[in-house]
């Protein structure tokens, strides 16, 4: 199973619409996980006529319209590994901990909000994903996001790409 996973997108803040990148690993995953902050219903509209499957949550920078769309926290079983989406987790100091008593069921959490690229396991093992943001790199060096698999009950192939 192949994973887009994205956030962080403001559209048409930040930009008009996703790289074509972006739409290409659409195309071709089977899930698209969103973790927040896309600004206009329209792109959630055609990401979910595009996707095979979208799994996405609210930021805090979505309005009415798309917080009543959308959870704050989405889960899912994807392929046997448990997911959890959100946008905010806190600071980056002691997030590892916090995520573990925030998420106890959950195999990997994939969230947004502070624009920066993130993968680290916690104590437990849960796995921690930010994607970047494929549009707004703010302090970051590149446009990212993130693409990985889930086989054999196990996430794999975890990579983050720059635009």
């Amino acid at each position: 199973m192949r994973l887009l996973l994205i956030s962080d997108t403001h559209v048409p803040a930040r930009a008009r619409t996703l790289p074509d990148p972006v739409w290409r690993e659409v195309a071709a995953a089977d899930v698209v996980l969103h973790a927040g902050d896309w600004m206009d219903p329209a792109l959630l509209d055609e990401l979910q006529a595009r996707s095979t499957r979208l799994i996405g949550v609210f930021g805090n920078n979505d309005g009415p319209e798309l917080r009543g769309r959308l959870p704050e926290v989405a889960r899912a079983e994807l392929g046997g590994v448990r997911f959890a989406v959100v946008h905010e987790t806190g600071a980056a100091r002691g997030r590892e901990r916090r995520c573990d008593q925030r998420y106890p069921d959950t195999d990997v959490l994939v969230f947004g909000h502070s624009h920066i690229p993130w993968d680290s396991t916690t104590p437990r093992g849960m796995r921690l994903l930010n994607p970047g943001s494929p549009t707004d790199r703010r302090r970051q060096p590149h446009h990212t996001y993130l693409t990985a698999a889930v086989r054999g009950g196990a996430l794999e192939q975890v990579e983050l790409h720059r635009l």
